[in-house]
């Protein structure tokens, strides 16, 4: 059965049909705040929840609301100042604290720090090796062109690595210290491309560049003295202008062609040199060689002529017989002989040395 047909129309509680619309499933209308505000089912008085609030905040501070407020102030005053007045310096970094701006003698190293803020405030720098890349990052750029010695126009793209050996000089020496060693850098550079040729800076010969653009760079800081130490200086990229850069690459290719041709003559020459070398080697070493049998004869011959000559002393006749002897006997020796007599005509004779030799053949 229908609610309405047991309770005359009203909701399942008993409540009036049209006369009691206000009024709940409990017979009674909705609950208002005080003041008469929230209408009907609408928001909440903002008043009263801040009147509420201050009520709670006055049970819990102490003193009341209005003195807690105050040592609340006080305490997030204090911690405040306390929070600036610790830093913190990086492993990487060192630290130089200003009294009134003037700075402290001493160097804050790495760790945990105090100073009294706002008397007193600190400045970081950065002590490990840092780049600065100077000049042109393509050919097409005009802010590393350079006049080389052969009055050769070059885009130099270089980097400069340095160190802050002195963090207070560093910061209040001179007044932007990376903008110095840039320009300082940048026109020392110039100086060395412009002393050498444009071979020098594009091939292999970019060491002494190199050197001689430190110690300009690094004397330079010095005089600054802004506590700067140039470790380093690389030549990153050297380039010809875009306007010249067909022709220049010309020249480049016919001196790499003449280099070739050059390399090739060096070879060819050491490897005939070298041949030349060992031949007149072996013609000095035969030479010393003959020089030395030659030699060796000879005093054999002188030694030999002066025993002969002192056997002479002492038998002449008979040394004479044997001399003319045994120099028959070579002259005798290979020739064939015929044995004539005054008496007897041709005596034959045996020739016993020619008995053990082979049988010539077709004899």
């Amino acid at each position: 059965m229908p609610w309405s047909n047991q309770n005359g129309g009203g909701g399942p509680w008993g409540g009036g049909g049209g006369n009691n619309n206000n009024q709940g499933p409990w017979g009674q209308g909705p609950n208002r705040p005080k003041g008469g505000g929230g209408g009907k089912g609408g928001p909440p008085d903002l008043e009263d929840i801040i009147r509420r609030g201050q009520d709670q905040l006055g049970k819990i501070v102490p003193g009341g609301f209005n003195g807690g407020v105050a040592l609340i102030v006080v305490a997030i005053l204090v911690a405040f100042w306390i929070f600036q007045c610790i830093y913190i310096v990086q492993p990487d970094e060192r630290g130089v604290e200003l009294r009134f701006g003037q700075p402290k003698q001493e160097v804050s190293m790495p760790g945990l720090h105090f100073h009294f803020w706002p008397l007193e405030t600190v400045e970081t720098v950065k002590v490990t090796v840092q780049q600065q890349n100077i000049g042109a990052t393509s050919s097409a750029s005009s802010s590393g062109l350079m006049l080389s010695g052969d009055r050769s126009v070059i885009n130099v793209q270089f980097a400069v690595f340095f160190t802050v050996s002195d963090p207070k000089a560093y910061l209040f020496n001179v007044e932007n210290p990376a903008e110095t060693l840039q320009q300082v850098s940048d026109s020392a550079m110039r100086e060395i491309v412009g002393r050498r040729p444009a071979q020098d800076a594009f091939r292999s010969n970019r060491q002494p560049i190199e050197t001689d653009v430190l110690n300009i760079v690094q004397g330079t800081m010095d005089r600054y003295k802004a506590g700067i130490t140039v470790t380093g200086v690389t030549i990153q990229n050297v380039a010809p202008p875009r306007e010249v850069s067909d022709a220049f690459e010309e020249v480049q290719r016919a001196g790499r062609d003449r280099d070739s041709t050059i390399e090739e003559a060096n070879r060819y020459t050491n490897q005939r040199l070298g041949q030349a070398r060992g031949e007149a080697a072996q013609i000095r070493e035969d030479a010393a060689a003959y020089k030395d049998r030659v030699v060796k004869e000879a005093e054999g011959e002188a030694q030999r002529f002066t025993s002969i000559n002192d056997e002479y002393a002492k038998a002449p006749d008979v040394t004479r017989k044997r001399l003319f002897l045994e120099t028959m006997e070579q002259v005798l020796k290979n020739s064939k002989k015929v044995i004539i007599d005054e008496k007897q005509g041709v005596v034959p004779y045996l020739p016993l040395n020619e008995i053990g030799k082979p049988a010539q053949q077709g004899g």
